[in-house]
């Protein structure tokens, strides 16, 4: 049943009645009406999830126009970009830090007119954790950050309300551990077999025009968004054109690797029969970000699975790593190695005894146990990082050390207490 009245008549009323949280308000940027903000918003990314519900793109693409010129969203957006994210003091090629509240409210202004090139992003390089490699992220300027923000929010309702059901990463309202849940119930009463595969420089390959095309939004946001992808990365004095990939640092980043990626679970799905033998051949198929897990009960099946993710994955100018792609069961060692390593976790079946033993659906003993536990990489990196700072605190006082310890210990505790972490599982410190 549509609404009374139209959305502008609507944000327009509500401006009258509040004309301090209008655009032309002059109270300072601490003062500022967030709580409404974040209702006003809210509001209208719950009507644009709705209305791709219905398949209504016409009200989408009416409702995220509305969203991109609302006062509330553009200050929300420089909010985020200059206060909340973690990286809000990291400089683009223009060198701006941060920003003043005056400053804040002028790119809040001056958001209202999206059009215009992007700049270049600036190439910079992160070691990843426990490993010789490095991440090369993209960093954007200021500016450009928060117009990526303000088109996440109109973009992000739409597309969530299409994603599939067992992709997590980057998503609002998911984790890592969703994605562990999904695996633990798809295996706990069956064996499988697992394809545990990484996508090769996944922000760096995706195919521009394939990204484009199935965004499939109106033109004057198609354009910002080709913008972004084709700006160019600054690695030094050397600007170097992109002819494909994502600005990895930017907040639109995984969004749209999530829209690039979206469609190969119901692809692989697609390709098996629902039912064979009398059994469920369906199989699992897990994604977070870049990494992916596709479990099923035939070696075979799941090979044909691994040739048919591939040519899919071609058309979005992606493949999967060699290194890092590799078939393994769950319960005995296939390839010299049983169960397998997924986000920090290690996934595996037990042979037990009938009193440790899992059960069926008729409460019949299964033989085996399925137990999720910190992986052993996992493991280690944590000990190497606690015994760092250990040796960088061995002239500080007790409590100088306590306190620099306690954020580690908890975060690694936090994030394995809803899995098997035993002393008689864990990696022995020597």
């Amino acid at each position: 049943m549509e609404e009374r009245g139209t959305s502008k008549s609507r944000i327009a009323m509500a401006e009258a009645r509040h004309p301090q949280r209008g655009d032309k308000h002059t109270e300072a940027w601490q003062d500022k009406p967030w709580k409404h903000f974040q209702r006003m918003v809210f509001r209208l990314q719950k009507r644009i999830y709705r209305a791709q519900q219905r398949h209504d793109r016409r009200k989408v693409h009416k409702l995220q126009r509305l969203l991109l010129a609302s006062s509330a969203a553009r200050h929300l957006a420089v909010r985020r970009v200059t206060q909340e994210n973690r990286g809000k003091r990291t400089a683009g090629v223009d060198g701006v830090a941060s920003l003043r509240p005056p400053e804040r409210l002028q790119l809040a202004s001056a958001l209202r007119d999206l059009s215009g090139q992007a700049d270049p992003i600036r190439r910079v390089y992160i070691p990843k954790p426990g490993k010789a490699e490095q991440r090369p992220p993209g960093i954007p300027t200021m500016a450009d950050r928060a117009r990526q923000t303000l088109v996440t929010l109109a973009l992000e309702p739409e597309w969530e309300a299409q994603f599939e059901p067992n992709s997590y990463g980057f998503r609002p309202g998911r984790s890592t551990h969703d994605a562990i849940g999904a695996i633990f119930l798809s295996m706990k009463h069956t064996p499988q077999y697992v394809l545990k595969a990484d996508l090769e420089h996944c922000f760096d390959r995706i195919d521009h025009a394939y990204l484009l095309a199935k965004l499939d939004t109106f033109p004057r946001l198609r354009r910002l968004i080709k913008s972004w992808l084709t700006a160019g990365i600054m690695e030094g004095e050397i600007l170097t054109p992109s002819r494909a990939g994502t600005p990895q640092g930017g907040p639109a980043s995984p969004l749209l690797a999530n829209v690039a990626l979206h469609g190969l679970e119901e692809e692989l799905r697609r390709s098996v029969p629902r039912r064979k033998h009398g059994l469920n051949w369906q199989p699992t198929v897990v994604r977070y970000a870049d990494d992916a897990l596709i479990l099923h009960r035939d070696l075979e099946t799941l090979m044909a699975l691994q040739d048919r993710a591939e040519g899919w994955l071609q058309h979005v100018g992606l493949r999967f790593k060699p290194r890092k792609t590799r078939i393994s069961h769950t319960l005995h060692a296939h390839q010299g190695k049983a169960g397998c390593d997924f986000l920090g976790f290690n996934v595996r079946q037990y042979r037990v005894g009938r009193h440790r033993s899992g059960k069926n659906g008729a409460g019949q003993p299964l033989g085996f146990k399925t137990l999720i536990t910190p992986s052993r990489e996992a493991q280690k990196r944590h000990l190497r990082r606690t015994g760092a700072l250990i040796r960088r605190h061995r002239g500080a006082s007790q409590e100088t050390l306590t306190k620099a310890l306690g954020p580690v210990i908890t975060g690694w505790s936090r994030y394995y207490a809803h899995v098997v972490s035993k002393a008689g599982l864990m990696l022995p410190v020597l």
